[in-house]
């Protein structure tokens, strides 16, 4: 039987050491996966929080935390400068006063750790909601260089009972809610709902190479090759020509079912001649109602292990927790998280 394995990911860790910031360190969750990764000795936790609270909580359930770094906002060394750059980064819109008290929390204060280069990367949510972790992201960290927007995708790993595993992407899943077109103040178009939709294909497409998938990329609808109208299909067909101008290197194809994305014979009889159409194993879905929908059929009925969301689009990775989750799943996407750096 084959299992589903990070040692690709933590070889790559054990090369080049990296810095994790946990937004919430005094959560259980939080220690046990930390005390594994310190054992583990390829990934350094950073735990924000009061140390004596770190401490007790650590000891209440037994997890030795303790050479893990613990910073605590309230007596920071260097508050001072990182609320400078924090004013920097918002430009004038929130003041130095402002920043002082955003940075006692902890969303905020571990993502400035990340941006002033204290740490490679970040992990919360356990208790934050997705919005408290994405959107200090997007004020500090912004987007990479060439991304417009950030995206999210799900990496569903399942064993089929033989020697390999199949390994699939979905995107976006849970960051984005639609599709629209960007306009100035003049109202110019200045970012197609298309070329965002073709983004997150693209970056979907290289997570999706970081777990060993081969991507072959087909952007959903209830449409395959013009079969219907309405709705998303404009949308999802203008965003394939767009991935593909985009990313020409790599298998791009739509827009289709995804009874054509998935059966060769279906693929090949609505789709004849496609390289995806049959084969797929990334699916970009047109809004996020198909897209969540659709990756919690494949967890719950298809028997899939879901990893994420992994956060895609940012200047450096950080990625968002379940409040629901276990100690393992933030073990796992603490790896993922550093890969990505």
């Amino acid at each position: 039987m084959a299992t589903f394995t990070f040692a690709p990911m933590i070889e790559k860790l054990k090369q080049d050491p990296k810095t994790i910031v946990f937004t919430e360190g005094t959560d259980p969750r939080i220690l046990e996966a930390a005390a594994r990764l310190l054992e583990d000795s390829f990934l350094t936790p950073i735990l924000v929080g009061e140390p004596a609270a770190v401490k007790a909580a650590a000891d209440k359930a037994g997890f030795d935390v303790s050479k893990a770094k613990v910073v605590d906002p309230a007596n920071y060394e260097k508050m001072d400068a990182m609320v400078e750059k924090m004013a920097a980064l918002r430009k004038g819109k929130m003041t130095e006063e402002e920043c002082r008290a955003a940075l006692q929390k902890g969303n905020y204060f571990g993502t400035m750790l990340v941006a002033m280069g204290e740490a490679d990367c970040l992990l919360g949510g356990a208790t934050y909601s997705t919005a408290d972790t994405v959107r200090p992201a997007l004020q500090l960290v912004k987007t990479k260089p060439g991304a417009h927007l950030v995206s999210s995708c799900f990496i569903l790993v399942r064993d089929t009972g033989d020697e390999a595993l199949q390994k699939l992407c979905m995107g976006d899943c849970a960051i984005n809610l639609s599709y629209e077109d960007s306009v100035d103040k003049e109202g110019n178009v200045t970012l197609t709902g298309a070329q965002k939709l073709a983004e997150v294909a693209v970056e979907s497409a290289k997570c999706a190479q970081l777990f060993g998938i081969d991507p072959k990329v087909a952007m959903l609808s209830f449409s395959t090759k013009g079969s219907g109208k309405g709705g998303t299909v404009a949308l999802s067909a203008e965003a394939t020509k767009a991935a593909q101008e985009m990313a020409p290197e790599l298998s791009i194809d739509g827009e289709m079912q995804f009874d054509a994305a998935v059966s060769p014979t279906v693929g090949q009889l609505k789709f004849p001649g496609s390289k995806v159409a049959g084969y797929a194993n990334t699916f970009i879905f047109p809004n996020i109602e198909a897209g969540n929908i659709g990756y919690k059929i494949a967890q719950r009925l298809g028997g899939y292990d879901a990893y994420g969301p992994i956060l895609l689009g940012l200047n450096a990775p950080i990625n968002d927790l379940s409040r629901g989750c276990n100690a393992e799943e933030v073990y796992s996407m603490a790896i993922i998280t550093a890969a990505l750096a």
